[in-house]
C-alpha cells in the first residue's frame, strides 16, 4: 500500500505554507493510489517547542482539508504519532546499532568539540567529528556504564551512496564527506535522522515526499536503513517556494504561516488550489480545479525541479475567482462568519450583488461596506469647496418620490448635466460625502440600502446654511 506522511515540528506559530504545499503532494499521491496519508508530530527539539503549536498545526491541517488517516488526533495502528512519546523505541534501535558496530558511544564534552571545530577551521579542514571516542571505545563504554553523559553517533562508512529520486533522478554522494552524525542525544531524544528513519520504517511509509533542503540528508538516511537491514522507501524532493523576487520564502517579506492567509479571508479551497500549482501544472492547463480533481490527475513524474514562485497577489486573484463562483447565499454566510456578525445578516445579503465581483478576500468586505453601518468620520477629499453642489444634490434627492437605484441615477445625471459638472467629478463628490471613500460599491444601490433618510442626513453637514 502507498503510505505517505508529513511530519511537522511545532516550533513555529503554525504550519508553513511550504509545508502545506508538500503535504498536499503527499496527500494527493496517497489518495490517488488508494493509499493512506499520515500526520506525525516531530517534537524532539524540546527547547524550540511553541506552547500550543501542535494544537494549532493540527487544527490548520484539518481546516485546510488535508485530513489524515492516522495522526495524534485520530490514532492508528502505529501509535503513538508524537515522537516525544516514542523515546524507548529510539533508544532500543540506537542500542542495536551500537551492538552491531554500526554506531558508537561518544562522551566528548561540548568544550572539547568546540576546540576541535576551532582547530579544524584554522587548518581549513571540513567540520567533522574526529572519531576520538570511536578509537577509545573500551574506555568510553566504561564511562557510559558509570553514568557519564553521552550521545550515540553513527559510524559513517566510506562509500558512494546512490539513490533514485522520483523527481530529480539518480543522485550520488560520497559518504566520506559526511560526519559521524549524532543519532541519540544525551537527553535521550533522537536527532531528526534517527527519528525519521525509525518512524518511517515502523509506520511502513512507502514514499517520502519532502522539501529539497533534506536532499543532503538522504544519504545518511539510506546508510541508516542499510545499517538496520531495512528496505528504504522511495524518495522525492520538491523545490522550495520562492518570493516573487526569487528569494527564499520568509516572513520578512510575506506571511508564511497558513493561518495568516486564512485569517485574511483566503478560502482553504483557493489556497490548496494555488499551492497545487507550485511546481506542477494541470495536464489540461487549468488554473481552477477542486482537490478531488487534483488528486485524480496528479503524478509525481510531472513535478518540476524549478523553484516555484509563491505570489500573494496571484493567490488573492485566485481567491477572488472562487468568491465570484459562490452562490450569493453561501457567500453571505461566509462573510457573516468572517466578520463575526459585525454586519446584520440581511444587510450582507443585500450587498452581495454589489460586492461579489469586487472583493478578492473576505477581509475586503468590512472596509468596503463599513459605511453602511457607520457614518464616516474622515473623508478622502476636502468637501468644503463643494458645499454648493452637495446642497443641490440634497435638494433633488429630498424631493425624489421613488427611492430606487434607477430613479436616483436618472435624476442625478440630469442634475450633473444641468450644473455643467463632469459626471466623474459629480459622483465622486457625492460618493465621498456618503461613504467617505473614493472607492465603494455601486453608489446608487448603496444609497438605496442606506435609505433616503440616512442618505440625506449624511449630506446635510455639507449643505450651505
Amino acid at each position: 500500500m502507498i503510505r505517505t506522511r508529513i511530519a511537522p515540528s511545532p516550533t513555529g506559530k503554525d504550519v508553513h505554507v511550504g509545508s502545506i504545499s508538500t503535504g498536499l503532494m503527499n496527500y494527493a499521491w496517497a489518495k490517488k493510489n488508494k493509499g493512506q496519508f499520515i500526520i506525525r508530530i516531530e517534537d524532539t527539539d524540546q527547547s524550540r517547542l511553541v506552547p500550543g503549536g501542535e494544537k494549532k498545526m493540527l487544527a490548520t491541517l484539518n481546516l485546510i482539508g488535508l485530513t489524515a488517516d492516522e495522526s495524534p488526533l485520530v490514532g492508528g495502528p502505529y501509535a503513538p504519532y508524537r515522537q516525544s512519546e516514542r523515546l524507548p523505541l529510539y533508544k532500543k534501535y540506537a542500542g542495536e546499532l551500537v551492538a552491531g558496530g554500526k554506531a558508537y558511544y561518544c562522551t566528548c564534552s561540548t568544550e572539547r568539540l568546540a576546540q576541535m571545530r576551532k582547530e579544524q577551521q584554522v587548518n581549513h579542514m571540513s567540520p567533522k567529528y574526529d572519531r576520538h571516542c570511536h578509537t577509545n571505545q573500551d574506555e568510553v563504554r566504561k564511562q557510559v556504564a558509570g553514568g557519564a553523559s553521552h550521545v550515540i553517533r553513527l559510524l559513517m562508512p566510506k562509500k558512494q551512496v546512490t539513490f533514485h529520486d522520483l523527481i530529480r533522478g539518480d543522485v550520488t554522494i560520497d559518504s566520506g564527506t559526511l560526519d559521524d552524525q549524532v543519532l541519540l542525544k544525551s537527553d535521550g531524544f533522537p536527532t531528526y535522522h534517527l527519528g525519521v528513519v525509525v518512524d518511517d520504517h515502523l509506520m511502513k511509509i512507502s514514499h517520502i515526499i519532502r522539501g529539497e533542503e533534506w536532499l543532503p540528508s538522504t544519504p545518511k538516511h539510506i546508510i541508516l536503513y542499510e545499517a538496520f537491514g531495512w528496505e528504504a522507501p522511495q524518495f522525492a524532493h520538491v523545490s522550495l517556494l520562492r518570493n516573487p523576487d526569487k528569494s527564499k520564502l520568509s516572513k520578512r517579506k510575506n506571511p508564511v504561516w497558513t493561518s495568516e492567509y486564512l485569517e485574511k479571508g483566503i478560502m482553504p479551497e483557493a489556497l490548496l488550489n494555488y499551492l497545487a500549482l507550485m511546481g506542477w501544472s494541470h495536464p489540461e492547463e487549468k488554473e481552477i480545479f477542486t482537490l478531488d480533481e487534483y488528486v485524480r490527475v496528479f503524478d509525481l513524474k510531472d513535478v518540476q525541479t524549478t523553484a516555484p514562485v509563491f505570489d500573494p497577489v496571484k493567490l488573492e486573484w485566485m481567491n477572488g475567482m472562487y468568491i465570484r463562483a459562490m452562490k450569493p447565499e453561501e457567500l453571505a454566510d461566509k462573510i457573516s462568519g468572517y466578520t463575526k456578525e459585525l454586519f446584520p445578516r440581511d444587510l450582507i445579503q443585500r450587498t452581495i450583488p454589489l460586492v461579489q465581483e469586487r472583493i478578492k478576500t473576505f477581509a475586503d468586505y468590512e472596509p468596503m461596506c463599513r459605511f453602511l453601518i457607520e457614518r464616516p468620520t474622515s473623508f478622502d477629499m476636502d468637501l468644503a469647496s463643494h458645499e454648493g453642489l452637495i446642497g443641490k444634490i440634497h435638494g433633488v434627492l429630498a424631493e425624489l418620490p421613488e427611492w430606487t437605484a434607477g430613479a436616483i441615477g436618472d435624476r442625478l445625471s440630469e442634475l450633473a448635466k444641468a450644473t455643467g459638472t463632469k459626471p466623474s467629478q459629480f459622483f465622486q463628490v457625492l460618493r465621498i460625502a456618503v461613504t467617505g471613500k473614493k472607492i465603494s460599491p455601486p453608489l446608487n444601490d448603496s444609497m438605496v440600502i442606506l435609505g433616503k433618510e440616512e442618505t440625506l442626513a449624511r449630506l446635510a453637514p455639507f449643505v450651505l446654511s
